[in-house]
């Protein structure tokens, strides 16, 4: 799922609405006997996953792998504590590594906030996966593990999707504007530049149905455009460099001519309040980027009424927007069978399930070039290559540096800048200036 990512990626929403996540806001653990690191074949254990979003695991909507596992291990059963906001998520989780204490036996760590992850104080207290038997770094994308790497090498968390970001849209609000439907045709109308994509929007709001927008969000779109761009938020040392970045000024300066153009529905994405969420099916708007973890979203909140109205296209330019990892902590009550579980789940046989049923796209290499994976079509989509679409987007994606304060910085451009000149008319030189006022107030001068 993220952000820079599942953010969720970013933050991603659960798509059937799950719990909140009890563990990492009171405290609960595992709640069984200490295990003796060799892990045991028939103590009756539960093992606690903790994570944001939808992963596409559960066996409510997902694709039950919980209770695959538990037929191949019946003296497992395993439980997941689930909050809908990564950077909520995130927080608590600070919290809890610093205690060191309320952690889940397996903890995810979303793209956005792993550079943070890998720093020292936190790194620590997570087992160090390198140590761990069958686990190979190689068998992922190339940079894939690399993000979840510390300084001095260790690695902290298996890699579970990457988010190639497509468009999705409407091809009945498309038709009354006058634009062509058909995928092909509509990929070539921004092929390769993201002004290209907002130059449609102005075409489509000349014709578009009343009350139509043609994108649902600024902070949807400055994400899409800034995950294609090879420089973000921080440099290679992790450096803040958000106010002098190349891909940064891109992706603000379309999505504020979106804004003042009026192409967007002025939304929030993955708002607590579900108005987002609601939009789908009251055709608000005809266009939202979206990430392979994002399809079972559209599907689930456009509801059928909406299908096959919805379709996807390649998007202009080739990004990651989400991905995630799990990770083990040192101090958990079953550690060796924590490793165990992590491992299966990331595994290609496993990731190609998630994606045949979820739509998160293996970040494993094996399981990405899978036919199965290749071949994964989604009936809501009728006739969509969902699969390849979204792995030939994989392929290309050429990735930034993630920095440690990246989801901050986002998070006050997206849901504070952009989404102000939105919703009160505010003009994108007063935002920014406020934009720098709060980054300062947050992180602390760059340096």
């Amino acid at each position: 799922m993220r952000t820079s990512g599942r953010t969720r990626r970013a933050a991603v929403i659960a798509v059937a609405g799950l719990a909140a996540c009890a563990t990492l806001i009171t405290g609960c653990s595992s709640g069984s006997k200490k295990d003796d690191g060799k892990g045991s074949s028939d103590e009756q254990i539960t093992l606690r996953i903790g994570d944001y979003g939808s992963f596409g695991y559960d066996d409510k909507t997902g694709a039950k792998l919980f209770a695959e596992y538990h037929k191949l291990h019946p003296n497992i059963t395993i439980k997941e504590d689930n909050v809908s906001d990564s950077g909520q998520y995130w927080n608590s989780l600070k919290l809890h590594l610093n205690q060191n204490t309320g952690l889940d036996d397996i903890q995810a760590i979303e793209i956005g906030f792993v550079a943070n992850a890998v720093q020292p104080q936190y790194a620590n207290k997570f087992v160090d996966f390198k140590t761990v038997k069958g686990f190979n770094a190689n068998d992922w994308l190339d940079y894939k593990e690399k993000e979840a790497t510390t300084s001095d090498g260790r690695i902290i968390g298996v890699g579970t999707d990457v988010g190639p970001t497509a468009i999705c849209y409407r091809k009945d609000l498309f038709k009354k504007a006058g634009l062509p439907t058909d995928r092909d045709q509509v990929a070539q109308l921004w092929a390769g530049d993201w002004q290209k994509f907002v130059d449609v929007g102005k075409q489509f709001k000349a014709k578009a149905p009343a009350g139509v927008a043609f994108t649902d969000s600024a902070g949807g779109l400055f994400n899409a455009v800034l995950s294609s761009q090879t420089t973000q938020y921080s440099d290679s040392s992790g450096k803040l460099i958000y106010d002098t970045s190349p891909g940064v000024r891109t992706a603000w300066n379309l999505s504020a001519e979106a804004v003042q153009d009026g192409l967007t529905a002025k939304l929030q994405q993955f708002d607590s309040n579900n108005t987002w969420s609601a939009a789908f099916k009251t055709n608000k708007f005809a266009t939202v980027a979206c990430p392979s973890w994002m399809i079972g979203q559209v599907a689930t909140d456009a509801g059928p009424a909406n299908k096959g109205n919805w379709d996807i296209a390649q998007p202009p330019q080739a990004g990651n927007w989400g991905g995630s990892f799990l990770a083990v902590p040192k101090s958990g009550k079953h550690v060796a069978e924590a490793e165990a579980l992590a491992q299966w789940l990331t595994a290609p046989a496993q990731e190609v399930k998630v994606f045949q049923k979820f739509g998160n796209i293996p970040s494993v290499k094996a399981g990405l070039d899978d036919p199965a994976v290749q071949n994964t079509t989604n009936d809501y989509f009728p006739g969509t290559p969902v699969g390849k679409i979204f792995t030939a987007t994989a392929h290309n994606i050429q990735p930034a540096p993630i920095g440690p304060n990246d989801g901050t910085v986002k998070d006050i451009i997206t849901q504070n800048g952009l989404l102000d000149m939105e919703q009160h008319g505010t003009s994108a030189t007063a935002e920014w200036k406020k934009i720098q006022a709060q980054v300062k107030d947050q992180v602390g001068d760059m340096g």
